[in-house]
């Protein structure tokens, strides 16, 4: 099956595109409910309840995790297929350039997390979690997308027998349990965040395949499927992302090395990973929080490899690990910590929860609008 990229949705890349669209994206009557430092002191309180729930709900251990890795090593993610979004590199002349690294800013924690489940001797039923910083230097950026990416990467070794979609669905239960307990922690902590014009997160997810999707919406490209699907679901859990879907594309395209996204699931449905989706009341717009999966083994990474033309990759230390089985098999995903504070803390953009550079134009477009972006 070769993968095909429909020209016409928006599969190519995230954010809204231009300045002229994010200028009808922001809202115009935006008062923040914090004060800054009450934003710091609530970012803080949500940060931590996250990592001590997480750690305690999947039995996770927070380890710490390299900002930068060999070029060699393969463990980089470069998010893409096409080469549009590279990492950043330098040439580090160690040793007067005799024993020279070529280095790599890292773009996400993936691969090196399946790789340190091994390192930290994790067993069935243990993972980590990580306080992972990262750069991408390729991203358009607007309310909900930087150049600087801050996550809970978290990976949990896993049995054969596990690798299913029920496992699936009951960790991203777990994961949805702890992120709407932030929630009423932080109200709690601070009641101006109790706004009726700011529904609170619902209880339960709700699950729903890729393909269920593009039966509900067949004539709408992949966002504007996501955004028709959350008026009626307001917080979503995407199954099977990777995968040609019957339309001949994929929802999103995602790497062929991490998630498994070909094991069929039955109903001629395929992947056993999937994306959080919720509705943000503030931008009106959706909102991702998490992308997850159960991890490929080594049928399946040859499999997709195979499928997106990448079976070079197999010369990878990373890659050789999984043919081997020399490291764990794995279930796991990364939590965007400034995307879903920005969502708890009822905020227009994610500059007012993380600092970073931003572009002047957007700088000014957000101050107009009583939004005042952290640098």
């Amino acid at each position: 099956m070769p993968m095909t990229l429909d020209k016409s949705a928006d599969l190519a890349g995230p954010g809204i595109g231009d300045y002229a669209e994010l200028e009808q994206v922001l809202p115009g009557d935006y008062r923040s409910l914090l004060t800054p430092k009450e934003t710091q002191q609530a970012l803080f309180a949500a940060k931590n309840y996250i990592e001590e729930h997480l750690c305690k709900k999947l039995n996770l251990m927070m380890v710490t995790v390299p900002l930068i890795v060999d070029a060699e090593s393969g463990v980089n993610d470069y998010l893409d297929r096409d080469g549009s979004r590279t990492p950043v590199q330098f040439h580090i002349a160690n040793d007067y350039n005799q024993h020279p690294i070529d280095a790599q800013v890292v773009q996400a924690a993936t691969k090196w997390k399946r790789m340190a489940l091994r390192r930290f001797g994790m067993e069935p039923g243990e993972g980590l979690c990580t306080d992972m910083r990262a750069v991408r230097k390729d991203y358009f950026l607007d309310h909900d997308h930087s150049a600087y990416v801050d996550q809970w990467d978290w990976e949990k070794a896993v049995t054969a027998g596990q690798r299913n979609l029920d496992y699936l669905k009951a960790t991203v239960r777990v994961i949805w349990q702890v992120l709407a307990g932030a929630e009423q922690h932080v109200q709690k902590l601070f009641p101006k965040l109790c706004d009726p014009r700011f529904p609170n997160l619902p209880e339960e997810l709700t699950f729903l395949h890729a393909e269920e999707i593009l039966d509900m919406y067949p004539d709408l490209p992949r966002k504007q499927r996501e955004t028709a699907v959350l008026q009626k679901y307001p917080a979503i859990f995407i199954i099977g992302i990777g995968w040609n879907l019957k339309d001949g594309y994929p929802h999103e395209m995602r790497a062929a090395d991490y998630d498994d996204w070909v094991t069929e699931t039955g109903l001629d449905r395929h992947g056993l990973n999937g994306d959080i989706l919720v509705w943000n009341p503030v931008t009106k717009r959706r909102h991702e929080l998490s992308s997850m999966g159960i991890r490929v083994n080594k049928e399946t990474l040859r499999k997709q490899l195979e499928i997106t033309g990448q079976l070079d990759f197999l010369k990878y230390p990373y890659h050789q690990a999984i043919v081997n089985d020399e490291i764990p098999l794995s279930i796991g995903g990364g939590i965007g910590q400034s995307r879903t504070l920005m969502l708890l803390l009822r905020k227009a953009h994610l500059g007012e929860v993380s600092v970073t550079v931003w572009p002047k134009i957007l700088k000014e477009m957000c101050a107009a609008r009583n939004i005042h972006v952290l640098e």
